[in-house]
């Protein structure tokens, strides 16, 4: 699937829509995925595919600007002062999502990992009238914060991709994109998950917008694993978080 974005560039993802039997226009999960120079691509969805086979829930994986695959300056439209252009691209898709019969547009949960639980964040804020809730796996609340806790074999390596936040304005920029700034513009249910030790995107940034989200009463769920990374890889805890997302995506889309 192809779709333009504000600047009419045009942006491409995969869909995958329910069977048949279900009648209507059906829900839809926004799956981004993290890197942020990584790439959705055709393959085995795992347990998503309870979502879409038995929820009839739709699923579209964008690959918004930065992802890899589609030459060097498309990688590149994300980077520093250009964060907020990606952001942009999931607005555009939302408007092509209600232009699709067999779409609804007033049901649509964003979700992501890592850098994509960034976007999930960031969508949440910027579009907070035209989805149903955000789901945020071991995401960036803060650029700055993020920046300085990583760890630092990363650190300089994550300043090419977003800024370094050394730099005056460019701190100022990435404060001002940041999440936990705008926080009191997340006003849909918010599910964050998050593992205790990880190096990647420590666990205080998930406290941070768990805080702040809450502060303004917005309904937060917050999943943390004590004995968890950058991602779920125990099978109980891998278990406990498939249920706990079917549930919150029963609770936000189904109802």
């Amino acid at each position: 699937m192809r779709w333009k974005s504000f600047d009419g560039r045009s942006i491409s993802g995969l869909l995958s829509l329910p069977p048949e039997r279900f009648g209507g226009r059906r829900p839809v999960l926004i799956d981004i995925h993290g890197g942020p120079e990584a790439q959705a691509r055709m393959g085995f969805l795992g347990r998503d595919n309870h979502y879409l086979e038995d929820l009839g829930i739709a699923i579209i994986r964008p690959n918004v600007r930065g992802s890899s695959g589609y030459g060097r300056s498309f990688l590149t439209l994300d980077n520093g002062m250009k964060r907020e252009d990606a952001v942009k691209d999931i607005g555009a898709l939302l408007d092509w999502i209600a232009a699709q019969p067999r779409l609804d547009a007033s049901r649509v949960v964003v979700r992501g990992g890592s850098y994509g639980g960034y976007m999930s964040r960031a969508v949440a804020a910027t579009y907070p009238d035209r989805i149903a809730g955000a789901i945020d796996i071991v995401g960036i609340s803060n650029f700055v914060t993020f920046l300085r806790n990583t760890e630092s074999y990363r650190r300089d390596l994550r300043r090419v991709e977003y800024g370094d936040e050394r730099d005056p304005a460019m701190r100022e920029f990435l404060e001002r994109i940041s999440p936990t700034t705008n926080a009191a513009k997340i006003v849909k249910p918010l599910f964050v998950v998050q593992g205790r030790n990880d190096p990647r995107v420590p666990y205080t940034e998930a406290e941070q917008i768990v805080a702040k989200v809450r502060e303004r009463g917005t309904p937060v769920w917050y999943l943390r694993a004590e004995n968890e990374g950058h991602g779920f890889q125990r099978k109980e805890n891998a278990n406990y978080l498939f249920w706990a997302t079917t549930l919150f995506l029963r609770e936000t889309l189904l109802k």
